[in-house]
Formats: structure tokens, sequence, C-alpha cells
């Protein structure tokens, strides 16, 4: 074989090898890429089934009920047009408490649960996640609209 030929197969399996190193990296980054939903779109279908993703709205007062013996908490989150309900089984932080804002990760279930396998509460007083507040802005103006 030829130097040139022996060349041009090196840099066709240098190449092949990037492509495949590429669309390992692609497949990577999109199942790890976790997209956010309001109760709203969660409750209309936007969401998707049996994926990872972050749902966030407020914590609906007097919905929180723990486990006896258990970590496992659930709530309900809304957005003032839409709720709905999450359980989480696990250490919650610190700052999470009834009627403050919240984003949760994790899937849905067949029956329409929320089952949150991390909670992020707000880390002070002033701050509420910018997702958070949009839906909550959307849900408020969409459930004064007369129907």
């Amino acid at each position: 074989m030829k130097a040139r030929q022996q060349r041009m197969i090196f840099i066709g399996l240098v190449v092949a090898g990037m492509a495949v190193s590429a669309g390992f990296a692609y497949r990577a980054f999109n199942e790890n890429l976790l997209y956010y939903f309001s109760p709203t779109q969660v409750a209309e279908g936007e969401a998707p089934l049996e994926r990872r993703f972050r749902l966030g709205g407020l914590v609906v007062e007097d919905s929180v009920e723990r486990a006896s013996g258990s970590l496992t908490v659930d709530f309900v989150v809304t957005d003032y047009y839409h709720s709905i309900p999450v359980q989480h089984t696990g250490v919650l932080p610190d700052l999470f408490a009834e009627g403050q804002g919240v984003v949760t990760n994790g899937t849905m279930n067949a029956d329409g649960l929320f089952v949150a396998d991390e909670v992020l509460a707000k880390h002070d007083e002033n701050y509420m996640a910018p997702e958070v507040a949009e839906s909550l802005e959307e849900g408020a103006r969409r459930a004064a609209e007369p129907e």
C-alpha cells in the first residue's frame, strides 16, 4: 500500500471517530436536558410522558402531607390556573414551605402524579425563579379571564 493511501485511510478513520464522538456527546446532552413546564402546560398535555422535566409554581397552602415514619411528602403545585399533585421521597430544602415558590425535577406517572426526585426552593425571600414568576402571572391572568 502506498503512503498516500495509508494517510487517506488514517484521515478517514479520524473523521469517523470524531463523528461517532460527536454523536455520543449530542445524545448525552439531550438525555440530560431538562425543560421547564408550568402546571397549566402539564394539564394541557404539553409535558413529555416518561421523560424528566421541571415543574414549577407555588406550593398550595394546606396541601403538604408527610407520611408517618417516612421521608415521603405529598404536596400540590399551582400556577393559579391549574394544580398538579407532587410526591417527593427524600429530604426537602430548609426553605420549602406552603405558599412559597418551588421548582421540582422528576417525571409524570400514568395517574397524573408528578414524582419528584429533586425539590428546589427559592433561596431568599425576595427571589423567585423567572420561569415560576412568568407561569404564575400567566396562570393568574388565565384564571381571571371570563369563560
